[in-house]
């Protein structure tokens, strides 16, 4: 630290004001202990004089005939309880009897004892004799009386002259201490407060802020930009030489008020002001100004504010451009950004309309072809119809151009703009005498809505026109000069873009959309096992892979299949469409769930397989089939069982019938794909009435929405619309639980169950012997007859005779026979044996093989399924069969005869499987 610095000389004059603190404070601590110890010394002898003189027997001892003998060993006692120095006791003439120095007795008391032979108590400081030395002393002299009053003696204690070195050697180090600590705390201090101003004044010493402050000053005059520094009161405090030229200021102006600086009312009231101005533009004589103006509070001073002022006069012409061209490239700016929002063509216009007004235009038109609204490539040739897409101005302007109305004006349509592109600019309409009233577009017309001047710029892209944008200026606006033709042409090159762009998405798209709609089921088929509803709801970004579909099964049953497959576009609704057509050949072999689910896995695995091999190594599109998921179920109406399994699917909710919402454990399966991994199955037992849902995962989770609040949305709904329709939940489901816009397709299925009335179900258990054929077939005719289905009673005796003698010779026990009335009349024969019968074309030599020819010629359908415990053969017919075997011309003995065949266990034609 230099001591010839500010800091330095500072703390040397906190140094001298310490020390002479802690000097101070040390003496005024050995006056007090002194003080204070000869009080104590006071009270000390008082106590111990008054205290022997009023003993007992010390008058008593006064008056007998040797008092020393008597009082000195009482008073030597005494001295030594109390502490005092000596306890001494006179006559009434001052006459020693007892001291601590025997040599001492007898001789004259030291002090004033006039006082107290009056009776008084006399306090006193005296210098004496004590132990062989001379000392300084404090004593107390007290009389002794008797009780009539009179003074036989007197008592005298005292103490020594109180040393105060002990208690000033006690707080002396404290004091100490804290002028050190003081000492530290100035030097600390100083230290950072020399810091300070060094990093504030970046090492600078006096000298060099002097030549600094002298620079300062002159840049502050030399400076073109006018400075002021106005107080709170609206005092000038400082004014350099540009702004006494730009406000033509008289030289003494500091300390001055503004208002009596002479200048103009608007001008002095922009200077007093107090509010904060950035770059405003005043008019002071004939100087164009920009004015800035920031308050100021500097520490331990006044507010105020600094005003600078720049003359913009001659800049201002070129400023307008600047500002005109930043304002055009912010259009061009905010145009790229409105019209990348959407790929909607429509959408695209209406964003390139609304962008030009009023920034640009008054009113503007964008005009495309039919062509490019549909998404089509526009042709090159002329004469192409265009419409209005969209129209932003004034009431005037949208009624002079309605939308959607066909462009018929004579101006020129834009297949006749030259290829170059260049836009055709109409700066006076008034001067196009040549296509007045020529059509709603007629300049006329256009006038008199106070359109006066007009830019044209056609919308090419790719070298194909695909329209035209036009922009009005109307009123009191300039007309349209060459670089607003040339800015008009700029937006228009950068709108055909976006608008072609928008063409082809939606070309894409409407093409994967035609695809997809293509491929997904158009109608539910009918079945009276389930009533359905379903909901398709494409994603935003594009056609995705969701599907669902409906299938019936033999034996009432209904097969429910609802999936997903990965990515979005034509190469998912393809693959869609395959593993639909999968899903339908493989159910048609009556498949089990879980079987048909790894028969799609083997299927998704081989197609995968084949692409990879013949997948270019860039194409980013196809991303194969792996991560398909999948959910199959199916139910019987007869029983309300229904099988379910999924790959990789979320799982069904169940609505009850008494309203609770509930979603059954289905073992969760790897997605499709992943092969080596078997699928498991769950088992469900539906009331009648029950609301099986099935959906796909778009409909729970999005971007921003996580599975769980995806599933609680579920919840709510489906409770809140238990007892609707299956029409009706779906459109809750999809009101409440979809997301505005989502990310992904949803595919929504729900299925109310139904039961099959017992009344309409008929079973038989058939012994293994051929003749029982006949008695089953008889109970069969009657329970036809019961239903009203007689007039399919004979082509029916006739297939369960056919089935059921194959049964009981080619399968194994137990046989059994199960009619269905449903929609049509199902018969069901089953045996515990596994082998299939085939149908083929018997010779004119074969003994038998016709059975299953017969049955295939009377039955709508026939077929077999493999169950748990064996095979069913079944066969479905309509209630109006129109075979030939039912034909009213067919003979009765024909029946007979056939029936009287089957009759026969003999028969050569039933000796073999009626396969074969």
């Amino acid at each position: 630290m230099n001591l010839r610095s500010a800091a330095g000389q500072v703390f040397v004059l906190q140094v001298v004001i310490v020390v002479l603190l802690v000097a101070a404070a040390v003496t005024a601590l050995v006056l007090d202990a002194e003080r204070d110890s000869w009080r104590d010394a006071r009270r000390q002898s008082l106590t111990a004089a008054e205290t022997f003189a009023n003993a007992p027997g010390t008058a008593e001892a006064l008056m007998s005939k040797d008092p020393t003998a008597v009082l000195q060993p009482r008073t030597e006692a005494a001295r030594k309880r109390s502490g005092v120095d000596f306890i001494v006791v006179t006559n009434t003439k001052g006459i020693r009897y007892t001291h601590p120095d025997p040599s001492l007795i007898g001789k004259k008391f030291v002090g004033n004892i006039q006082p107290s032979l009056a009776g008084r108590v006399t306090i006193e400081r005296i210098e004496g004799r004590l132990h062989g030395a001379r000392v300084q002393a404090v004593q107390a002299v007290v009389p002794v009386t008797t009780p009539d009053g009179s003074v036989v003696g007197l008592v005298g204690a005292g103490l020594r002259r109180p040393r105060v070195v002990g208690t000033v050697d006690e707080q002396l180090p404290i004091m100490l201490g804290a002028g050190a600590a003081a000492l530290a705390v100035s030097a600390a201090g100083t230290a950072l407060v020399s810091r300070r101003l060094l990093r504030q004044t970046h090492g600078l010493g006096p000298a060099e802020m002097t030549r600094m402050y002298e620079h300062h000053d002159t840049v502050l005059h030399a400076v073109r930009e006018g400075v002021l520094i106005i107080d709170a009161r609206r005092r000038l405090l400082l004014a350099n030489d540009e702004a006494r030229r730009l406000l033509d200021l008289p030289d003494d102006v500091e300390r001055r008020q503004v208002e009596e600086l002479g200048l103009s009312e608007e001008t002095a009231r922009l200077l007093a002001s107090t509010e904060p101005l950035t770059d405003a533009v005043h008019l002071a004589a004939d100087r164009l100004l920009l004015v800035n103006r920031r308050p100021t509070a500097p520490p331990g001073g006044q507010t105020g504010s600094v005003v600078t002022l720049r003359d913009t006069t001659e800049l201002a012409a070129v400023t307008g451009r600047a500002e005109m061209a930043r304002e055009r490239l912010k259009l061009l700016y905010d145009a790229g950004v409105r019209l990348s929002t959407t790929l909607d063509v429509a959408g695209t216009a209406r964003q390139l309309s609304e962008v030009v007004v009023p920034g640009f235009a008054d009113g503007a038109t964008v005009d495309l072809l039919d062509m490019v609204m549909s998404g089509q490539e526009p042709a090159r040739e002329t004469g192409q119809a265009m419409r209005h897409v969209a129209v932003s101005g004034s009431r005037e302007v949208s009624a002079l151009f309605p939308v959607g109305d066909l462009v018929t004006r004579a101006m020129p349509p834009p297949t006749r703009i030259p290829a170059t592109g260049r836009a055709e600019p109409d700066s006076d309409l008034s001067a196009a005498h040549q296509r007045q009233e020529q059509g709603p577009y007629g300049t006329r017309k256009a006038l008199d809505h106070g359109l006066h001047s007009l830019v044209t710029a056609p919308l090419q892209a790719r070298g194909v026109v695909l329209g035209c944008v036009n922009f009005f200026r109307t009123g009191e606006s300039p007309p349209f000069d060459e670089d607003d033709v040339s800015f008009a042409e700029e937006l228009a090159a950068r709108a055909a873009v976006a608008i072609d762009n928008a063409r082809r998405f939606t070309r894409e798209h409407t093409l994967a959309v035609t695809l997809q709609r293509s491929l997904l089921p158009r109608g539910l088929p009918e079945q009276n096992a389930l009533e359905v509803a379903w909901r398709y709801l494409p994603a935003q970004a594009g056609v995705g892979g969701d599907w669902f579909d409906v299938i019936p099964l033999p034996g009432a049953r209904v097969a429910l299949v609802v999936g997903d497959v990965v990515g979005h576009g034509l190469h998912a609704a393809a693959t869609m469409g395959r593993l639909r057509t999968a899903v339908h050949n493989f159910s048609a072999l009556d498949l089990s769930p879980d079987e048909l689910l790894a028969h799609l896995d083997d299927l998704v695995t081989r197609i995968d397989n084949e692409e990879a091999t013949d997948r270019d190594p860039e194409d980013t599109e196809h991303k194969g089939v792996t991560g398909a998921t999948c959910l199959y179920a199916i139910y019987d109406p007869v029983t309300g069982h229904c099988t379910i399994a999924r790959a990789g699917h979320p799982g069904p909710a169940v609505v009850r019938p008494d309203g609770s919402v509930m979603y059954p454990e289905v073992p969760v399966s790897p997605p499709l794909g992943l092969s080596g991994h078997p699928f498991e199955t769950a088992d469900l037992w539906l009331p009648e009435n029950s609301r099986l849902v099935l959906y796909t995962d778009g409909l729970i989770e999005g971007r921003h929405r996580n599975i769980d609040t995806g599933l609680g949305l579920l919840h709510r709904s489906l409770v809140a619309a238990a007892g609707g329709t299956p029409e009706e939940i779906c459109q809750a489901v999809v009101d409440t639980a979809l997301l505005p816009h989502a990310s992904d397709d949803v595919a929504l299925l729900v299925a109310r169950t139904r039961l099959l009335p017992p009344s309409r179900v008929a079973e038989w258990d058939v012994p293994s012997d051929p003749a029982a054929v006949a008695p089953v077939r008889a109970e069969c005719g009657a329970r036809l007859r019961a239903w009203g289905l007689e007039e399919i009673g004979f082509a029916t005796e006739l297939i369960l005779s056919e089935l059921i003698t194959n049964a009981i010779r080619h399968g194994r026990p137990p046989v059994k026979v199960r009619l269905l009335h449903d929609r049509g009349l199902i018969c069901e024969v089953s045996d515990a044996s596994s082998t299939s019968p085939h149908l083929r074309r018997a010779a004119t030599t074969d003994e038998g093989g016709r059975g299953l020819y017969l049955v295939a010629q009377f039955a709508q359908r026939w077929g077999t399924r493999y169950t748990p415990r064996g095979k069913v053969i079944w066969s479905e017919q309509l209630p109006h069969d129109n075979s030939a075997a039912a034909d009213d011309t067919m003979s009765d003995t024909l029946a007979d005869v056939l029936l009287s065949q089957f009759d026969d266990a003999g028969d050569d034609d039933r000796s073999r499987p009626a396969g074969g």
